[in-house]
Order: structure tokens, then sequence, then C-alpha cells
């Protein structure tokens, strides 16, 4: 007997999507209102998180290609279109060449537009901590959320919207520096924005960057600048195999913990200086 081809998923593997943001998209509309829209009556949102489009190559590649799969967001206003979320493929679509685009008709006011860009650029990872944090403040400077709120939309812990917002504390000038010192670790970031003067924020970029911290430092030297660590002392390490012999080694390390590996590491680089002179 011949087998018969089936095509689909096998029963036993289902489809995945994410069901915060299908379930924020379906509470705001009776149903999806999907569209040809004409590129040239849609505007970008002035509010959008994303500061940098990135390169798109591969994405005008696959419109070209393919077209667009996926329906941008756009709602209504002054008798034209503004994106809610999709600017990318929006970008990507007129530089091909395309006259329209598919979106979804939303009628929402602006808080809810920010919410829906936001939301979407979150699932996508689209956003470095930066622009997440700016996003998250306009919610909060203009439209009033206070954190819990915006925890319960964005699906994040209250202490981590708190945190991530702090970021936006970091002026500008600083934030180009951490770009160049590939300080992009929420983290880092977190603890650069903990310090209450610009100067502190420097200084601790500054060390980061020369002495090649790690979390745990980081977070030890973050607390050093606000006050609220003493002053810790350099490591020291010594060596003095008994009481009554002529020598003991004593080595001052900058950092005040030292593993014992580095400490290994260091007389081995000595012994190594030592038996390479004449």
């Amino acid at each position: 007997m011949p087998k018969i081809k089936r095509s689909g998923l096998p029963d036993t593997i289902t489809m995945r999507h994410d069901d915060h943001f299908v379930d924020f998209l379906s509470a705001r509309v009776s149903g999806p209102r999907i569209r040809m829209v004409p590129l040239g009556k849609i505007d970008p949102n002035p509010q959008q998180a994303r500061s940098e489009l990135g390169n798109m190559d591969d994405l005008m590649a696959s419109i070209k290609s393919k077209g667009v799969l996926e329906p941008i967001l756009v709602r209504p206003k002054n008798d034209r279109y503004e994106i809610i979320a999709g600017e990318r493929r929006y970008v990507a679509s007129k530089r091909v060449g395309l006259k329209e685009i598919p979106a979804i008709e939303m009628i929402v006011k602006d808080n809810e537009a920010m919410e829906l860009a936001l939301i979407e650029n979150l699932q996508r990872k689209d956003l470095d901590v930066f622009e997440e944090a700016d996003g998250l403040n306009v919610l909060v400077e203009i439209y009033g959320y206070n954190h819990a709120q915006l925890a319960d939309k964005i699906g994040k812990a209250r202490s981590t919207i708190t945190e991530i917002v702090n970021v936006a504390r970091i002026p500008k000038k600083l934030r180009e520096v951490c770009r160049e010192a590939q300080i992009t670790s929420r983290s880092t970031l977190i603890e650069i924005a903990k310090q209450e003067k610009q100067s502190d924020m420097e200084r601790l970029i500054h060390e980061i960057t020369q002495r090649g911290l790690r979390r745990e430092d980081t977070r030890e030297l973050s607390k050093k600048l606000k006050g609220k660590t003493k002053t810790s002392k350099p490591f020291v390490f010594t060596y003095a195999p008994k009481p009554n012999d002529e020598y003991h080694l004593r080595i001052e390390f900058k950092k005040h913990t030292v593993s014992r590996e580095e400490v290994i590491q260091v007389l081995e680089e000595i012994i190594s200086r030592l038996q390479s002179k004449p």
C-alpha cells in the first residue's frame, strides 16, 4: 500500500506564538482590519523608541523577493496614517520601490500606540538598553504611568522596570562613550545609572574600560562611589615558608579581591621574566 504524503506539522507539534502580544492586540480591537495602504500616506511615529534602523539589506532582499509577509501597525491621523510598529518594514518597502504595504489599522490613543510599539520592539529584541529605557521613560514622564503599571503591560518585574527606566538618566555624551567601549550589558549600565553625579558615572565607566571589571567588581565599585561601602584595601598576597627563613614574599594587587588562579598567573609571569634576563 503506497504511503500517503501529508503536509503540515506532525500531530505532536503545535505552532508557537507570543501569547502576550497577541492578547494585547486582541484586547484592543474586535478583529484585525488588514488593508493595503499607500506608502505615500504613511508617516513615521515621532516618538519611536528605536533611534537607529540598523542594516536593512537582508530585509530589503526578502521584501523584494517575497513581499511584506507581516503587516505593519498603523493608526489614522489627520487623513493620513501614523506607524505604531513596523518602521523598518515601511522604510525597506520604500527603498525597494513598493507603492503600498499591508497594514493593520487600529484606533488607539497616543499612550496605547506607545505601548504597542514598545511591546513589539521588545519582543523582537530590536531595542538596545538605552532605547528601551527612553521608551519606558516617555510613558512615565509624558503619559503618567507608574512602574507597577508598566511592569504589568510589558511583562517584567516592577523592580526591573525601575532599574531600566533609571538608565535613561545617563547623559547622551556618556552613552556614546559606553557604546564606543562596547559597554552594552544591562546590569553594567544599571550600575552606571545608579550614580547621582555625572562625574561618578564617568569615573565608573573609566574604571570598567581601563581595568576590565567584571560584574561583581563593577557592583562593588558602584557601591563605593555612592558611599555605601567603606574604602577597600588592596589585596595583599604574602608567603613565608618558615618563621626563621631569610625571606618572605609580598605581592600587592590594585584590586581588593583576587582569585587563587590570578595569584598563580602573576607568580608565573614573574618567574618567566626573571628567567628571560641574562
